[in-house]
């Protein structure tokens, strides 16, 4: 949990030491209220200062403007060096302070996802919001569910896995839909294929989704290599456009979506701290842990920063091969937050998966650039106010 570190008590008579006292920067704030019972009043700033003046200054009796100084009794804050700390701090603050209400105040929506029923003895793939803990596959996440829905249109015209939402009974004298006049759909539904031919397609669907389309492409190249071997061009001609069809369809799926259970990420943002960096690490979809990486003091450490990495990634892959249990709701949560980061324009910092292993290199040498980036800009300073006319 990203804690509000700092602590100010509150005056009203000594309101000038008091404001003296908090950063300009922005971070994230919660006014301490003097009741016993009374709820804290949360928020996030551009300016710190600016923002407990507009709260916990002299009260303008001409203005409506909310002042809470005669009921607070403190402020707790962090600073942040980025939008991404910023809106994960205002989320642990608010799921410890406003237990029944933080996904209101966040206005969190569920992740955009693609699943995969695996329970079911004919499984489909469909858009879903919600995330459980019923042992399908679940891919994601997208940008929109109206993005999911496209990608999934486009993805589902390369397979013949159903799309229909009925009890498949394998009825002879069912109808079928017009799928299956298509041909784009193995018609379990009036028994058009066995229970094993179906699998095997899902199954093919499935490794498409988990290897990013890794897999199909791969089977298709060798389809078109092993009819060129054979002289039957035409038949490589046709693979080849298919492999064509499959490339456009996979360019657009996002480099965040894959299964949740693979999603191992790391994050790297500008610190709060001035010459740091802070890395939020991923792990399978949850966010797992925070640390900062603070350069001033590198110069000393005897470690190599790679090592730091090491140290920080690899003991918790090794003694635990998974995540923390966690409920399906709070990791919806957290790839919810994620995704909000990753499809903002602009999107500040930058990301790395983890496939095999972590990318090291690369990511020390991102933690330059992230450093290197511009500061997010100070906000202007409230115009003094004109001298009194004689």
């Amino acid at each position: 949990m990203l804690d509000l570190e700092s602590f100010r008590h509150f005056d009203p008579d000594h309101d000038s030491e008091f404001l003296a006292q908090i950063p300009a920067r922005p971070g994230v704030y919660l006014l301490e209220p003097l009741a016993p019972n009374a709820q804290p009043y949360i928020a996030r700033s551009a300016d710190l200062r600016r923002a407990a003046h507009r709260l916990l200054g002299p009260p303008d009796p001409q203005s409506r403007r909310l002042n809470l100084r005669e009921v607070i009794g403190g402020i707790r804050y962090r600073v942040t060096g980025s939008k991404f700390e910023q809106l994960l701090t205002l989320y642990d603050q608010a799921s410890l302070h406003f237990p029944k209400r933080y996904r209101d105040f966040m206005r969190l929506r569920p992740p955009a996802l693609l699943k995969v029923n695996l329970r079911n003895d004919y499984p489909r793939c469909y858009v879903t919001r919600r995330l459980l803990s019923d042992g399908g596959l679940y891919v994601g996440p997208f940008p929109s569910r109206r993005s999911a829905a496209s990608f999934s249109e486009s993805l589902l015209d390369l397979f013949k896995t159903r799309r229909c939402q009925i009890k498949i009974r394998r009825d002879p004298t069912f109808p079928g839909c017009i799928y299956s006049e298509m041909k784009m759909c193995l018609a379990p539904c009036f028994a058009g294929c066995t229970h094993e031919e179906y699998s095997a397609e899902v199954a093919r669907l499935v490794a498409t989704l988990t290897s990013a389309g890794a897999s199909l492409e791969q089977s298709l190249e060798h389809e078109r290599e092993a009819a060129s071997a054979s002289l039957d061009f035409e038949r490589a001609a046709a693979v080849h456009k298919k492999i064509e069809k499959v490339n456009g369809v996979l360019r657009r799926f996002p480099e965040l979506a894959r299964p949740v259970e693979q999603l191992d990420a790391v994050i790297l943002q500008r610190g709060g701290e001035e010459n740091s960096v802070m890395v939020f690490w991923i792990q399978a979809g949850r966010i797992a842990g925070v640390f900062p990486l603070r350069f001033g003091e590198l110069s000393s450490e005897p470690r190599s920063l790679d090592a730091i990495l090491r140290a920080h990634l690899e003991p918790a892959a090794v003694a635990a091969p998974g995540p923390r249990p966690m409920a399906a709701p709070e990791r919806a949560e957290h790839i919810s937050l994620v995704a909000r980061w990753f499809y903002s324009k602009p999107r500040e910092g930058e990301i790395f998966f983890r496939d095999n292993t972590w990318p090291y290199r690369r990511i020390v040498r991102a933690c330059s650039r992230v450093l290197a980036a511009p500061p997010p800009p100070t906000p202007p300073k409230a115009a003094a106010p004109p001298p009194p006319e004689n």
